[in-house]
């Protein structure tokens, strides 16, 4: 009976174990393994009218960001996030940030105050944030690249600290194999 229950508790132990333990890297503080399955597909352009869709990213990872300029935390994370950007710049990361429902001008103030290296996409009526659901911002995402969504991060995080680009690194030095097992 004893060996019965101990191999249960095994049994159940070994099929929930979270994702990290099937190959995926362990993410730091904050930030928590949310494997929902396909990245919800959107197309958006920037304050200059250039396009872009998260679907062109396949083939590699994408930090996928939700901000507003009227957001506490947004305003605190993001030169966190352009340092982190300089630090990974030629890797295979993609870095898609997305204004939620404000203007150019807004947009272009608040960027040019606070982060003039980065530029944002504009969601301007809100749509597409709707369709990723965030419980608030500052709101990132990070999609594998077989277009999965794998990891969330609810609030504001020190993304240019080492436990963040180590993970970060991690993710994109493991390429597909870090993308888990396929459908």
């Amino acid at each position: 009976m004893r060996h019965a229950l101990f191999a249960l508790l095994f049994l159940t132990g070994l099929l929930s174990l979270p994702a990290h333990a099937a190959g995926m890297p362990v993410p730091p503080p904050g930030v928590r393994v949310y494997d929902i399955g396909a990245a919800p597909d959107f197309e958006l352009a920037d304050i200059d009218g250039n396009r872009a869709r998260l679907s062109d990213a396949r083939g590699q990872w994408v930090f996928l960001h939700f901000w507003a300029s009227w957001c506490g935390p947004c305003r605190r994370e993001m030169p966190a996030i352009q340092r982190m950007a300089g630090r990974m710049r030629g890797q295979p990361l993609t870095l898609l940030l997305v204004n939620t429902a404000e203007d150019e001008d807004t947009i272009f103030s608040f960027m040019a105050g606070t982060a003039p290296d980065l530029n944002s996409l504009m969601d301007a009526d809100g749509q597409v944030t709707e369709a990723w659901k965030p419980r608030g911002l500052p709101a990132t995402y990070l999609v594998d690249p077989e277009g999965r969504v794998r990891y969330q991060a609810l609030g504001g995080r020190e993304w240019d600290q080492p436990e963040y680009l180590g993970f970060l690194k991690r993710l994109v030095a493991d390429g597909a194999n870090a993308a888990g097992p396929r459908d």
